[in-house]
């Protein structure tokens, strides 16, 4: 089991250069757990590429139900208080942006405050470091 960052649900979800890489991780192990604002962060995203252009109304429709399909099967980390303090804390020790903070610390969480021998899925390079820096193993191993 693994925790997915929406930067990693993106791609198993529409065609990007990383859809091949997150199709390998999602091969070795179908478990997927996320926070619960990622169905969000994924639909903005969505909904953001259809406003450029970069999806037609009917891509944006499918891209949308094979999000919907993977959200029926992933665990879900429920907003809690112990997330928003460790997400305090994460904000005063890493360049990260508030929502980066909710995905990590659900992940923190998740992990039972142990985060050492358990994987993070995330393109974010920035949050890639905070979630190495708090002892987690990040996938893909290397980006770009």
């Amino acid at each position: 089991m693994k925790f997915w960052d929406a930067s990693a649900i993106i791609p198993l979800c529409i065609d990007e250069p990383q859809t091949d890489i997150v199709q390998e991780v999602v091969k070795k192990d179908p478990s997927i757990v996320v926070w619960w604002g990622s169905l969000i962060e994924c639909k903005s995203a969505f909904a953001r590429l259809h406003r450029e252009g970069f999806l037609d109304s009917q891509g944006e429709e499918q891209v949308q139900e094979v999000l919907t399909s993977l959200s029926t099967v992933w665990t879900e980390v429920e907003p809690a208080e112990d997330i928003r303090d460790i997400a305090i804390r994460l904000l005063l020790n890493h360049p990260l942006r508030a929502a980066d903070s909710l995905q990590l610390a659900a992940a923190i969480l998740w992990a039972n405050n142990r985060p050492k021998g358990h994987h993070f899925v995330c393109f974010d390079l920035r949050l890639r470091e905070a979630v190495r820096k708090e002892g987690f193993s990040v996938l893909p191993a290397n980006v770009v």
